[in-house]
């Protein structure tokens, strides 16, 4: 658990040359600890939201750098604590120096999270705008940037705070009754209550059903490329990206093992995974590679298999083919490659494009394609809130079981002590997500995902 009676300071932007580096202080200490590095106005006596230029010195008076100070006072400030930010030139020795100097002062190192911790505390973001933070920070894609800036403004919290008051207003109609147990009274009516929760139970579905688009959103689509050795799939890999990032050669067996790389197209991340080709073979370093690639596909969230139009389809990848189709759930592309050369394919297979790599034949309909398989049949609005977070998942399903059982109690007409503990297990679950319950081992892992100075 944080010590809020600290002043903590970290370095917030990237360690490297730039332009400027941003070093961060936060407590209740924070003005007077920076005054004592920091020459030029007395920043005490000055407004929030203020910029002032001075110098920073070390204890025996010596110039560090010429910076910009701000002043964020509380409660307007991120943390809701009183903040300075110290605008120093950008290079790893001098901000290095700037930081050691302010840590002098009393000030002691922020750890990872620890500013947004601070903020989720004082009551400044809830707990899922707090994830929303860090999903920010790591987002590779442009909708995944778009489904964290969604939730960073709180429209999750929001909803799931509307379930929770209708569930309140529920129990607490169930736990009055409880009270008047000896009169027989019955406050709640319990048409209305069964009406209330059926209404909470479509609404959670609803959102559990944006989950699979989320996670992909905020993830990548992990694209598997399988197929025989030479069907082309190192190729494909290296047309897509424009860059030569697996080794292709005549030799069947190149591949020997799967090789990642990302992708972004039309705002959508892709993991694309280019894996050793699937055969038979006696050579062990080949035969771990076809392993690893069965692995790959097992939990890939888009297969695209590649079959080489140039050559006959023979019975041992037509049965690898035909098992592949059985053992996995995850959307599928038939592609055919190398469409350029003259062969007699006669697989019979039904192919969703015919493709040369080497040509660039029909390569920006086949991305195109990509996109539309991997949300194919997913629950996606670029307008509707999504579902990201496999803790926000695990705590939706949760209180719809809760939910679930209390409409199962009602119309078995239990009676209203067990149906007002399944209310409150509700409550509880949602509570999680907006961080109104939570515990110090959800928190830890929550914020230890965040860089220092976050």
């Amino acid at each position: 658990m944080i010590n809020q009676l600290e002043t903590i300071a970290a370095i917030a932007t990237p360690i490297g040359e730039g332009g400027i580096s941003v070093i961060r202080l936060s407590g209740s200490n924070a003005i007077s600890l920076a005054e004592k590095c920091f020459f030029g106005k007395k920043i005490s006596e000055q407004q929030s939201h203020t910029a002032h230029f001075g110098k920073i010195r070390n204890s025996n008076g010596v110039i560090i750098d010429e910076v910009v100070l701000t002043l964020f006072k509380s409660p307007r400030s991120y943390t809701g604590e009183d903040t300075v930010e110290i605008s120093c030139h950008g290079g790893v020795l001098v901000t290095q120096t700037v930081l050691e100097t302010i840590l002098k002062t009393g000030a002691r190192s922020a750890e990872p999270g620890e500013f947004t911790y601070r903020a989720f505390l004082n009551g400044k973001l809830e707990l899922s705008q707090a994830e929303a933070v860090a999903d920010l920070i790591h987002a590779k894609s442009k909708k995944a940037v778009e489904a964290a800036n969604q939730q960073l403004s709180g429209e999750l919290g929001k909803m799931v705070s509307n379930f929770r008051q209708q569930i309140i207003d529920a129990t607490a109609m169930i736990e009055l009754e409880l009270d008047f147990v000896e009169e027989d009274v019955e406050f709640a009516n319990r048409d209305q209550l069964i009406h209330l929760l059926t209404e909470v139970s479509n609404s959670i579905d609803e959102l559990l059903a944006t989950y699979e688009a989320g996670r992909i959103i905020k993830d990548g689509v992990k694209t598997v490329f399988v197929g025989s050795p030479n069907a082309g799939k190192s190729t494909l890999l290296n047309t897509i990206l424009g860059q030569e990032r697996a080794i292709v050669t005549e030799i069947a067996g190149t591949t020997r093992d799967t090789i990642d790389a990302d992708w972004s197209h039309d705002g959508l991340l892709f993991k694309l995974i280019d894996t050793a080709g699937i055969r038979e073979t006696k050579d062990l370093i080949e035969a771990e590679g076809v392993r690893r690639s069965k692995s790959a596909i097992n939990s890939a969230d888009l297969i695209i298999y590649l079959k080489d139009l140039s050559t006959v389809l023979d019975q041992e990848e037509k049965l690898a083919f035909e098992e592949m189709k059985k053992l996995v759930e995850s959307p599928l592309l038939v592609i055919g490659t190398k469409s350029d050369l003259p062969g007699s394919d006669e697989s019979n297979l039904s192919f969703d494009l015919k493709i040369s790599a080497k040509n660039g034949t029909h390569i920006q309909a086949l991305k195109s394609l990509m996109k539309e398989k991997a949300l194919e049949n997913k629950h996606y609005d670029a307008k509707s809130l999504l579902i990201t977070s496999s803790r926000h998942k695990d705590a939706l399903e949760k209180t719809q079981e809760s939910v679930l059982e209390a409409l199962n109690m009602i119309q078995q007409g239990e009676s209203g002590d067990f149906l007002a503990i399944n209310l409150r297990s509700a409550l509880h679950f949602l509570g999680t997500i907006t961080g109104e319950i939570t515990n110090e081992d959800i928190l830890d892992s929550i914020f230890s995902r965040f860089c220092i100075g976050k």
